[in-house]
C-alpha cells in the first residue's frame, strides 16, 4: 500500500507546547529513531550538533544495500525520510537537560527550551586515538578501526596494527585474514607472552615490541596519503594502512546528569574501557522518559546495529506513549462517569 507522507508540523514556540517526543543525536541512530516516530504520527524534533562519528571517511562498507556509500549522504537521505514524515530536524547543540513528573526538557546552546513527553539520546561517542605525531590526520582514511569497515579496501596491502591494549594480539590476528603483510607494533599494549609471540610467529606476524613516535605521509592521487610509521628507534616501517583500538569516550553527559548511571567498565583491544549507560531491548534508561541507542551506550555499533537500535528506541518510545494515552482516557472517562 503506497501512502503519501504528512506535511512537516509546525514547529512549538510556545513554552506550553510539547513535542512527543525530542531526539538530541541526528546520526543514524537518532533519525532511525525519529523516522519510527515520525511513521507512528507523532511530534519529534531532531537536536543534532553535526559531527557524526563517521564523518571523518568517505565511504561506509557491510551496509546492506548502502555498501560503499558516502555516511554523509545516507544522513541526508535520512533526513529528508524523517522531514517527508512530519519530523523537524534542526542543527542545534543541546547543553542541558531535565525532568520532572510528565516531561523532559533541553536546552541548546542559544539559549532555546524545548519540552517532550520522552527523551532520545543518540549522541554516539569520540574516538580517542593513541597519541602518535600526525596520526590523527589520517583517522577515516588510511588509519581504522574496523576491519570489517576497511579490511577489504586495503586487502594484501602492507598494514600495520599499532598496539593499545591487551586485546591487541588478537586484533592483529584478526587483521591477518585480510593480508599476509602484517606488522604488529606492541606501542602501549602489554609486551607480548611468550605464547602469544608462537601464535604471532606463526602466522607470519612480525612483531615490533616498539613505540611509533610518528605518522608520516606522502603525495597520493588524491591528496595527502599515510605512508609510514616511524618507531622510537629512529626506523620508518613503510605501511598502506594501520589498525589500532581508539578509546571510546561516549557522549553521554545528559544521560548522567539525568540520573543515569554507567555500568562497570570492560577490556577491549585498547585496554580498559569507559562502562556505558545501561539500556533494555528497547532502549529505555533507568530514567523515566529517557531512552538511549546508539554508540553512546553501544560503542562497537556499526551503522546497521545503530539504525537497529534507533529503530527499536523509536518503536519503545511511541509504546510508552500510548501506554500513558490509554491511561489518561481510562482516568477522564472515570471522572466523567463519577460526575
Amino acid at each position: 500500500m503506497t501512502t503519501t507522507p504528512a506535511p512537516a508540523p509546525t514547529e512549538p514556540t510556545a513554552p506550553h507546547e510539547t513535542w512527543d517526543a525530542v531526539v538530541v543525536g541526528g546520526g543514524v541512530a537518532g533519525l532511525a529513531a525519529a523516522l519510527m516516530l515520525g511513521r507512528a504520527r507523532r511530534r519529534v524534533l531532531v537536536l543534532d550538533a553535526g559531527a557524526p562519528r563517521n564523518r571523518f571517511t568517505a565511504h561506509m562498507h557491510g551496509v546492506l544495500g548502502r555498501d560503499g556509500t558516502s555516511p554523509a549522504r545516507l544522513l541526508a537521505d535520512g533526513r529528508a525520510e524523517v522531514v517527508s514524515y512530519g519530523g523537524v530536524v534542526r542543527t542545534a547543540e543541546v547543553v542541558a537537560a531535565g525532568t520532572d513528573d510528565d516531561s523532559v526538557t533541553v536546552t541548546t546552546s542559544d539559549g532555546a527550551t524545548h519540552r517532550a513527553r520522552h527523551l532520545v539520546v543518540a549522541t554516539g561517542l569520540r574516538d580517542e586515538l593513541p597519541a602518535v605525531d600526525g596520526l590523527a590526520r589520517f583517522w577515516g582514511r588510511g588509519v581504522a578501526h574496523c576491519p570489517y569497515c576497511d579490511g577489504y579496501e586495503v586487502r594484501d596491502q602492507r598494514l600495520v596494527v599499532l598496539g593499545t591494549g591487551p586485546g591487541s594480539v588478537h586484533q592483529a590476528q584478526l587483521i591477518r585474514q585480510w593480508s599476509e603483510r602484517i606488522t604488529y607494533v606492541v606501542h602501549d599494549a602489554p609486551a607480548p607472552t611468550d605464547e602469544e609471540l608462537a601464535t604471532l610467529e606463526a602466522r607470519g606476524i612480525v612483531v615490533e615490541q616498539h613505540r611509533a613516535v610518528r605518522a608520516d605521509a606522502a603525495a597520493g592521487p588524491d591528496g595527502e596519503r599515510l605512508a609510514g610509521l616511524v618507531l622510537d628507534d629512529g626506523r620508518t616501517l613503510h605501511v598502506d594502512a594501520v589498525f589500532t583500538a581508539p578509546t571510546p569516550r561516549p557522549g553521554d553527559d545528559y544521560l548522567l546528569r539525568l540520573g543515569a548511571e554507567r555500568a562497570e567498565g570492560a577490556v577491549g583491544p585498547g585496554g580498559a574501557l569507559p562502562g556505558a549507560v545501561p539500556v533494555d531491548t528497547l532502549g529505555r534508561t533507568s530514567v523515566p522518559r529517557v531512552w538511549a541507542a546508539g554508540n553512546v551506550v553501544v560503542a562497537h555499533a556499526n551503522v546497521p546495529v545503530a539504525i537497529a537500535a534507533g529503530t527499536m528506541a523509536g518503536a519503545g518510545v511511541n509504546h510508552a506513549l500510548v501506554e500513558e494515552e490509554v491511561a489518561a482516557a481510562l482516568a477522564s472517562r472515570a471522572v466523567t462517569v463519577a460526575g
